[in-house]
């Protein structure tokens, strides 16, 4: 009996689930990756998750658009939390485009997107710098 109540929990919240999922993903993906563009994906994944939570804590079961009607026991679902997501949406997809925008410049200057690779070109153009700053002296 205890199992199935377990089941039921489990059921119930899936919606829950999938957004612990895939923000657990989008936080590794970033965290674990060197690659610039990786961890704009990733950041867009952890993003969706939070999209998903909202909307989720917006619907109401057996909620309907909220239109008056005759009928005063109508349960109404929240529209306020996707509407703040299609701002959300927005938002993400111009901050998306700025970060690649930005990885686009990167390349051009270091000819790399790796994380790495862009820590050992600046500490070696910091050494030149330096190193002909002491030869001035």
């Amino acid at each position: 009996m205890a199992e199935l109540t377990d089941l039921k929990f489990i059921i119930g919240h899936l919606d829950y689930w999938l957004v612990i999922i895939l923000m657990m993903t989008g936080l590794y993906v970033v965290v674990s990756r060197g690659n610039l563009v990786k961890k704009v994906v990733g950041l867009n994944v952890f993003q969706t998750s939070v999209f998903m939570l909202y909307i989720s804590m917006g619907k109401i079961t057996g909620g309907t658009a909220p239109i008056f009607t005759d009928n005063p026991q109508e349960v109404y679902s929240n529209p306020l939390p996707h509407v703040l997501i299609l701002t959300a949406i927005v938002v993400g997809v111009a901050t998306t485009a700025l970060g690649l925008a930005l990885i686009v410049r990167i390349r051009e200057e270091y000819e790399t997107i790796e994380e790495d690779n862009i820590l050992d070109v600046e500490n070696t153009m910091q050494r030149e710098e330096d190193r002909d700053m002491g030869a001035m002296i």
